[in-house]
């Protein structure tokens, strides 16, 4: 008979959180493919800095090129789309190897690993990092998604953690 022991659950769970964070993505991909608008006008307002109450002495940072800001854009939308791809196949990989041996289900991890480490890029690097320190973001009232972005990570980065552990038997 088969039983569920708090090993396989914790395996399973490993899947099921991973399973959160690719419809996540999913959801995220499907947005900007299908309103790209409103996302390049968000990124757009920021990289200018129109919106925020930045002093004359950083304004040298604003980006005024639309084409930069298009394929800025284009870069943010490779780089959800990559880490999307990678969790989805993490996903894949730690379900396909929950009744394997725990070095064989630790292994499983690597594309786990790599989507969640792309996803704090976007999430912490460039939105938290680049668009709130060098673009002023969180001084926009309009176009600040620093909490936003800080909820994403404030989600994913214990997930990573708890992935990477090897408490498998």
């Amino acid at each position: 008979m088969n039983t569920l022991t708090t090993d396989k659950l914790i395996r399973y769970s490993k899947v099921i959180l991973m399973a959160y964070i690719s419809f996540f993505g999913l959801l995220v991909m499907i947005h900007n493919f299908t309103d790209y608008e409103s996302n390049y006008t968000y990124v757009a307002h920021i990289l200018s800095m129109d919106t925020t109450n930045a002093s004359e002495n950083i304004m040298y940072r604003a980006i005024d090129s639309p084409m930069i800001h298009h394929r800025i854009y284009w870069f943010i939308i490779t780089m959800e789309v990559t880490y999307t791809v990678l969790c989805i196949i993490g996903t894949y990989q730690l379900y396909r190897y929950i009744d394997a041996s725990a070095a064989a289900f630790h292994e499983a991890k690597k594309f786990s690993i790599m989507g969640i480490l792309v996803a704090l890029f976007i999430y912490y690097v460039c939105l938290q990092t680049v668009g709130v320190e060098w673009f002023d973001m969180d001084t926009s009232q309009s176009w600040n998604a620093k909490d936003w972005a800080r909820h994403i990570v404030d989600f994913i980065f214990p997930v990573m953690i708890y992935i990477t552990l090897k408490v498998e038997h």
